[in-house]
C-alpha cells in the first residue's frame, strides 16, 4: 500500500548582491518572535508504521496486546471519509448478519479504494462468515499483497488452513504473524496448540 506523501515546508535563504564597494545593507527591522511550526498530523499509514515499529521493539505481552488493538483500530482508518463510512456501514451489516448488504457495501468500497488493504480484509471476513472460504482466501491474498504485515489477515488465513486440516501450513502462517508482533498472545497460543497437534499427527 502506497504511503501518503507529506509535503514539508522548506525555508529559502535570501541572498543580497553585496559586492565590493557596495553600500552596507540596511539593518533588519525587529520582528515578533515566530511561533514554532506545527508538525503535520500523521496519516493512517504513518500511524500504522509507528505501531509496527513499536510492536517489533516490544518485549511485554500486555504491551503487545495493547498495540495490536491499536493496530486493528487503525486498519479501519482508510484516509478517506467516504472509505471510513463504507467500512463502518459494512461492519454494522456484518454484526447483524446482513451479509447481502455487507457484500454490496464492500464491493463498492473495493471499487472506490482498491489499493486499501482493509477493504479487502473486511470482505475476506464477510466471506469467511458466509462459509465462502475460497472467496475469503482470495481476498486475504489481495490484502497481503497490499499490506504483507496485516496480522489480522494472517490469522484469518491460518484459521482457514486449519479448517482444511492443513495444520503445518497454519502453523507457518501463525509463526509469520509472530515475527511481526512478538509476544502476541493470540498468535503464540495458537502456535503452541498447533505444534502439539502437528507433533501428535507424526506419532
Amino acid at each position: 500500500m502506497r504511503l501518503l506523501a507529506i509535503a514539508l515546508a522548506s525555508g529559502l535563504a535570501a541572498f543580497a548582491p553585496w559586492g565590493a564597494g557596495a553600500a552596507s545593507p540596511p539593518a533588519p527591522a525587529e520582528s515578533a518572535p515566530k511561533a514554532p511550526a506545527e508538525s503535520a498530523p500523521k496519516t493512517p499509514a504513518e500511524m500504522r508504521e509507528e505501531i509496527y515499529r513499536r510492536l517489533a521493539a516490544s518485549s511485554d505481552a500486555d504491551e503487545t496486546d495493547g498495540l495490536v488493538r491499536l493496530l486493528f483500530a487503525s486498519y479501519a482508518s482508510t484516509g478517506s471519509d467516504t472509505g471510513d463510512l463504507l467500512l463502518e456501514r459494512a461492519h454494522k451489516a456484518i454484526a447483524v448478519r446482513d451479509f447481502t448488504a455487507a457484500g454490496r457495501i464492500l464491493d463498492a468500497a473495493i471499487a472506490f479504494m482498491p489499493d486499501r488493504a482493509e477493504t479487502w480484509n473486511a470482505r475476506a471476513t464477510l466471506r469467511y462468515l458466509d462459509d465462502d472460504s475460497d472467496g475469503a482466501m482470495a481476498d486475504i491474498a489481495q490484502t497481503l499483497k497490499r499490506e504483507p504485515r496485516h496480522i489480522g489477515a494472517l490469522i484469518g488465513m491460518a484459521s482457514i488452513l486449519e479448517s482444511r486440516d492443513k495444520k503445518s501450513e497454519a502453523l507457518a502462517v501463525c509463526e509469520r504473524a509472530l515475527t511481526i508482533a512478538p509476544h502476541w498472545t493470540t498468535a503464540q497460543d495458537r502456535i503452541d496448540r498447533l505444534k502439539a497437534e502437528v507433533a501428535g499427527q507424526g506419532l
